[in-house]
């Protein structure tokens, strides 16, 4: 008995502390993997999962997200998008007309450009990891594309402002800021949703991907009643509000680009779901965010995902079970229902066998790499992700990309990591080139044979791997058949 209580009490074995590491974070680093083991398991895990407000990123980190930041509001910067479309597209002279079209799109790749970079630098360096995976996860969960519109200019702010505060918080939450952001409100045509021309469009995804998933238990009638609700909602450019009815001015909400405008909204009594709604207003739009968020369907649906999410394979439907429940018991805490998943046996057992999607493959062999030395020049990330099909909000559908090995594990995709292997693995990559003009790129070299690999990560490699990197002939050749191992593409 003595002999069975302490090892159920012994401190987990550092390969396996590794394997928590890289499972719930964008990659083990020498530094992380310190930090956790000088916290324990259970105090890292409590600090990312609650978190509080956003870490404080390094110093260097900061400056180049700082630099890069866009001044002003986002109403501001958007209203004045806006002007310079209408102004270039007034123009008479041709010539003149294609080079102000030419620069408002400029503005707008810049806005992206900014976004990606900003994305990117908080996922390698962010002390608060878990936050940094899950708000990935939500924004691929609540995806818009990029390319529709003026979606450049928002975003940034869409992943910043609507989901990352949200995603480690109660699921209600997310739900409500993601349904008010102009990025949501134009990619799926809700701008356009008003009573008489109605636009099925958002309520249809709101409910299939967002919330109950397919086969949650609504009909094409709950679609139809739906986006009768979220009529009026949508985007305001103009600083004046709309001119209303006496009786309707009261039902105006108005919170930065986002309008409920009342008088686009239908007014008649619904039924969602087999709830009956009074027609009044924005309140059937909580109503309605109430139902979806706190229906089984919707605690089932998305333990699932979360939990495949971070396992890297289908989870069993047991498990579903247990986090569905804690889902439902929490109102939706996600981070309570991470803790569950923690501490599966489930999630234990499997630590290590999930195939990495892109995203996760880049970075973590850049953080991996490089450690806590920050990279100049995000641009190169950017186009690793665009290489290998996943890049950063560039999925044009609404389902956001698929997140299952058999996605990923192509021949021409592996092929095609081989040769980002070689990249990463031979130098600086351009990883460390500022951007600014004339710049000159610093010397670097990725150090993956680090205190990381001698301390567990190369104990945990499997004999092929170990022979592999025992025929390389230089330290570009060991890093290349590293990164392109199969132990470091799970």
């Amino acid at each position: 008995m003595v002999l069975a209580s302490s090892a159920a009490c012994a401190a987990p074995s550092p390969a396996s502390d590794l394997a928590l590491l890289d499972a719930l974070t964008w990659g083990a680093t020498p530094t992380s993997f310190a930090a956790l083991r000088a916290l324990g398991r259970e105090a890292w895990l409590a600090a990312q999962l609650r978190p509080g407000t956003p870490a404080a990123l390094p110093a260097a980190v900061q400056s180049q997200i700082a630099a890069g930041q866009p001044q002003g509001e986002l109403f501001d910067r958007v209203a004045a998008l806006d002007a310079q479309a209408k102004a270039a597209n007034a123009l008479p002279d041709p010539d003149a007309k294609k080079a102000a079209q030419s620069a408002y799109q400029g503005a707008l790749n810049d806005a992206l450009r900014r976004a990606a970079s900003t994305t990117i630098l908080r996922a390698l360096y962010a002390p608060d990891q878990i936050r940094e995976r899950m708000a990935w996860f939500w924004f691929n969960r609540f995806n818009v594309h990029q390319g529709k519109a003026n979606l450049r200019a928002l975003v940034g702010d869409y992943l910043d402002g609507a989901i990352r505060p949200h995603a480690l918080g109660r699921f209600r939450d997310l739900l409500a800021a993601t349904l008010e952001h102009p990025a949501m409100l134009r990619y799926l045509d809700n701008a356009e949703n008003a009573a008489g021309r109605i636009n099925e469009n958002y309520a249809r995804e709101l409910m299939e991907l967002h919330t109950l998933g397919v086969g949650g238990g609504y009909t094409q009638h709950d679609v139809e009643e739906l986006a009768r609700i979220l009529t009026g909602a949508g985007i305001e450019l103009r600083p004046e509000n709309p001119k209303l009815k006496p009786e309707r001015q009261g039902d105006l909400v108005r919170r930065g680009l986002f309008l409920f405008n009342p008088a686009r909204h239908d007014y008649g009594d619904k039924v969602l779901l087999g709830h009956a709604l009074q027609g009044r207003g924005y309140s059937e739009i909580e109503q309605a965010l109430d139902l979806l968020s706190r229906h089984p369907a919707t605690a089932r649906n998305l333990s699932r995902a979360m939990a495949g999410y971070l396992m890297g394979r289908p989870p069993s439907e047991a498990l579903v079970d247990r986090l569905a429940g804690v889902f439902t018991r929490t109102d939706g805490e996600i981070a309570a229902v991470l803790d569950a998943l923690a501490h599966a046996p489930e999630f234990t057992a499997g630590l290590g066998t999930g195939f990495k999607d892109p995203m996760r493959y880049v970075l973590s062999a850049v953080r991996l790499a490089y450690d806590d030395r920050v990279v100049l020049n995000t641009g190169p990330v950017q186009g690793w992700l665009n290489r290998l099909g996943e890049g950063l909000f560039n999925r044009s559908t609404p389902d956001g990309y698929p997140l299952d090995a058999a996605a990923w594990n192509g021949p021409g995709q592996l092929t095609t990591r081989f040769e980002i292997a070689r990249q990463i693995g031979g130098g600086p990559a351009g990883l460390f080139k500022a951007t600014t003009p004339d710049a000159v790129e610093e010397p670097a070299f990725p150090l993956l044979q680090n205190a990381l690999y001698f301390g567990a990560l190369g104990a945990t490699l499997a004999e092929p791997t170990r022979a592999a990197l025992g025929r390389a002939i230089s330290p570009q050749d060991w890093n290349t058949l590293f990164l392109s191992s199969p132990d470091f593409m799970h």
